[in-house]
């Protein structure tokens, strides 16, 4: 079933306008081995004086290993950066998750472990035949919850930081939940208020056991950290499932009509991500799980795409509605060549969806929200699981095509307006965070931190932005010493570590 299209697109852009240069977009992926802390004192603007809390954000920070390359920006190890808000200043410190393979592999001097998307280890296939060890990166997602700093990545289990310092504690197992070796994924989703527990928050998270048939094993947490619930489904198929989403009763996730052909992987000649291929032939899979655990799993088909992330899910009127960034396609990632290289404009964009799945639980539509290349879409935290009006996203300097990321879009769910501030043409910036005002009275009364990489001087900034204004520009950009590579996700926590 296709829904109205109500994408928008005033002013486009020439299909050949350029709104950056790549070489300056390059720079933005140069290894940042360094470790830093101090009181960050280049500001323009002003921070605002009730801004107070702890900014932590993931991402790769080391794109070679000792001058070897890595093959994918995924499969760099992770650095942990943190922003601690208080009185009108900020403390910026970074400090790499001293991972198992981390601390080897500076030691040797070398890669010592192939990476899921196409890393190898130096001497061809045969160095790599065989070797199937997983090096986990830590370098997707970084949160703090029932009082412990996690850096997540979904393959493994997460590893334990020390919020003040950053120093890595170890891995940890959840208090005993998680057995060596099982997974806990980068993409928990927090509800605000949740109705099993009456109205209390809880973290929702997942992991994923792929194989001919796939189990997807959930777990909720109360604020102090304890397991309230868990449950384990299994549903048909390989499924390659990067994030989900939460209403009140469900967890969502879609099923990406993709298939693995692991003998290449086995071989030593391929990461194991390489492996992975598109069909645009078969549907994407909706998969409703009851998060009680109460009753059975449901799948609902609809066409093909591939969604790497979800903004939101609610439940109204009987129906579920899901928004995410959907892909018309997957490419697949190279065996040759180098990623900074990518052809932007032979690769399909991301673009908003609003899927609905009807009150039987049988069809699913769809309508575009947005065409413009966007990813990382991020609300008001009050509003997970819940109807919303409010969306931020990080897009693409121009209207149409594949670019970069180099602006903040705050979408109007209600008006379908929209608000764009631009760092372009040589700012490039990544997933935005939105903080609440303490004591806000609305949906966007707060702030949306965005850390931007400038080109033209290599270094990073930290950008403030106010929500309800986001195409005035910047309150306050703080400028860092030094530049931080693109990174993956980042949270917010109102206790300030200074």
């Amino acid at each position: 079933m296709q829904l109205q299209d109500k994408s928008q697109s005033p002013n486009v852009d020439p299909l050949d306008s350029k709104s950056y240069s790549r070489e300056d977009w390059k720079q933005g992926y140069q290894s940042q081995p360094e470790e830093f802390s101090y009181w960050i004192d280049e500001i323009d603007g002003e921070i605002p004086p009730d801004l107070c809390g702890t900014f932590f954000r993931n991402g790769p920070g080391l794109l070679d290993i000792h001058e070897q390359p890595i093959h994918h920006p995924f499969d760099g190890d992770g650095m942990i950066c943190k922003i601690g808000f208080k009185d009108g200043r900020a403390h910026f410190q970074n400090r790499f998750v001293r991972t198992k393979g981390y601390v080897e592999e500076r030691e040797a001097g070398k890669i010592l472990y192939r990476g899921v998307f196409g890393t190898q280890k130096p001497g061809g296939w045969l160095a790599n035949f065989l070797d199937l060890r997983v090096k986990n990166i830590a370098n997707t997602h970084v949160i703090y919850w029932g009082e412990k700093l996690l850096a997540l990545w979904e393959a493994a289990q997460p590893h334990r930081l020390d919020p003040e310092s950053l120093e890595t504690v170890g891995l940890d197992d959840l208090d005993g939940l998680l057995e060596s070796g099982k997974a806990f994924a980068a993409h928990p989703r927090i509800d605000p208020a949740c109705a099993i527990d009456e109205g209390a928050p809880c973290l929702v998270n997942f992991a994923v056991k792929p194989g001919p048939k796939t189990t997807i094993a959930i777990y909720e947490f109360d604020p102090a950290g304890n397991l309230r619930r868990h449950h384990e489904h299994s549903v048909p198929g390989f499924a390659f499932l990067h994030d989900m989403a939460i209403t009140p009763n469900y967890c969502i996730f879609f099923q990406n009509p993709v298939s693995f052909h692991p003998l290449p992987y086995f071989l030593g000649l391929k990461g194991a991500g390489q492996c992975i291929r598109f069909n645009p032939k078969a549907p994407t899979k909706v998969i409703v799980i009851p998060r009680d655990g109460s009753s059975q799993v449901q799948i609902v088909e609809t066409e093909p795409c591939f969604v790497f992330h979800h903004a939101n899910a609610w439940e109204e009127n009987g129906k579920i509605y899901i928004d995410s960034v959907c892909y018309e396609s997957f490419p697949s990632i190279q065996e040759d060549g180098d990623f900074r290289e990518v052809d932007f404009d032979a690769l399909p964009e991301g673009q908003l969806w609003r899927f609905e799945i009807d009150e039987g639980r049988e069809t699913v539509g769809h309508q575009v929200l947005s065409r413009r290349c966007c990813e990382f879409p991020v609300l008001h935290p009050a509003r997970v699981g819940r109807p919303y009006r409010y969306l931020y996203l990080g897009v693409a300097d121009r209207e149409t095509g594949n670019a970069p990321l180099q602006a903040v879009m705050k979408w109007d769910a209600e008006t379908g307006d929209r608000q764009v501030w631009s760092a372009a043409p040589r700012g490039f910036g990544g997933e935005p965070l939105f903080v609440p005002r303490p004591g806000g009275d609305g949906e966007d009364d707060g702030w949306v931190l965005l850390l931007v990489y400038d080109a033209a001087r290599h270094g990073s900034d930290l950008v403030i932005l106010d929500a309800r204004a986001i195409a005035s520009g910047p309150i306050a950009r703080l400028h860092l010493k030094h530049h931080i590579p693109y990174g993956l996700h980042g949270s917010f926590t109102p206790e300030c570590f200074v």
